[in-house]
């Protein structure tokens, strides 16, 4: 292989950090996959990833849908039940004893409690006291934490300019936290679903980060190219994970109103669970996964920028929760501040 063609790979590989990106697609970059960045953006393209955005702010609003039906954790669980079902057939060999995943079990069950345990149920959790807007606000800082974490844990160099872009996104989360009230920062109380998404955040940052700087001997390559071998292998420990979490979530005592919890069971329920495993469990994983493949991780990164509006716009006609200003302006410094840190990658 030439060297320009070497330093084109590496180029999409650093790009690729991106974690809106490896949200949906974990198992998508491999050491041999074609270099995407000179593929132009067709219609075709962008459909395609404009599905994940619009599959990603469904799952929020529908998570405060389902707030006294089933329990945030359980829901988390079940979702997880659902989709295991789905891929099972797809993939099933990766659970066999000479698949390759066993001797890697430890490494499959961290990316299982973070991507399959822990960040949507700390989602779900937030969406019992804080709206579909905020939570995806919230989220869309999550590149910022990918910045710092890099920067801390994994001796990525931060530049001035993401640094910048950094800052910005954070004085954006800080204006959806405070309801555009900067000046009460200093004595904020927070609803505790701000805070679950910003720790579910952190969570992901964590993930993305495994995923594209794994432990040393990194992960079977045989599984880790094939989408389904490597979600199975996540979901597997996940749910177990997921699992004890559902049980401490229903033995162990809830304050105030949540002190019984059941589940409402009904074809409200189903639907829910229907959509959010298949839609952003699996059809967006597939469709972010070849909208990537075929533009690259830098562009179709920006289109996850769009599920905050998404999730404004289905708050505002299925929940009756209209976005304000401060959103708008939280939005506006959140996006600048990925622009400027993602310009800064690609310099």
């Amino acid at each position: 292989m030439s060297d320009a063609a070497t330093k084109r790979r590496f180029r999409v590989r650093d790009s690729g950090l991106n974690p809106a990106c490896l949200r949906a697609c974990p198992g998508c970059y491999s050491a041999g996959m074609p270099d995407p960045t000179t593929h132009r953006l067709t219609w075709s393209t962008a459909a395609l990833l404009v599905i994940p955005p619009l599959m990603w702010a469904g799952n929020a609003v529908v998570g405060r849908l389902m707030q006294g039906v089933v329990p945030p954790v359980t829901l988390n669980f079940l979702r997880w039940v659902l989709a295991f079902a789905i891929v099972l057939p797809l993939a099933g060999w990766v659970l066999r004893r000479g698949s390759g995943l066993w001797p890697h079990w430890r490494r499959f069950a961290l990316l299982g409690l973070l991507g399959v345990g822990l960040y949507n149920a700390l989602q779900y959790l937030a969406l019992k006291t804080s709206t579909p807007i905020n939570v995806t606000l919230v989220a869309a800082s999550t590149p910022v934490w990918m910045l710092l974490m890099g920067r801390l844990f994994f001796g990525a160099a931060v530049s001035r300019r993401a640094a910048v872009g950094a800052l910005m996104s954070l004085t954006g989360v800080a204006v959806v936290l405070t309801r555009g009230e900067l000046d009460t920062l200093a004595s904020v109380r927070l609803v505790p679903g701000d805070g679950w998404m910003l720790l579910a955040s952190m969570v992901w940052a964590w993930y993305s980060w495994l995923l594209v700087r794994p432990p040393a001997g990194g992960y079977p390559p045989h599984i880790r190219s094939d989408w389904a071998a490597f979600l199975l292998g996540q979901m597997v420990f996940g749910l177990g994970w997921s699992a004890l979490m559902t049980g401490g979530e229903w033995l162990l005592p809830q304050p105030g109103p949540d002190a019984v919890i059941s589940i409402q069971w009904g074809w409200p329920l189903v639907a829910a669970l229907l959509y959010v495993a298949i839609g952003p469990s699996l059809l967006a994983y597939r469709c972010w996964g070849a909208g990537v493949a075929r533009v690259g991780p830098a562009v179709a990164g920006f289109f996850s920028n769009l599920t905050p509006l998404f999730a404004a716009v289905m708050s505002a006609l299925l929940l009756g929760e209209a976005p304000r200003l401060y959103h708008a302006a939280g939005f506006a410094l959140i996006v600048g501040g990925i622009l400027v840190s993602s310009s800064a990658r690609r310099g």
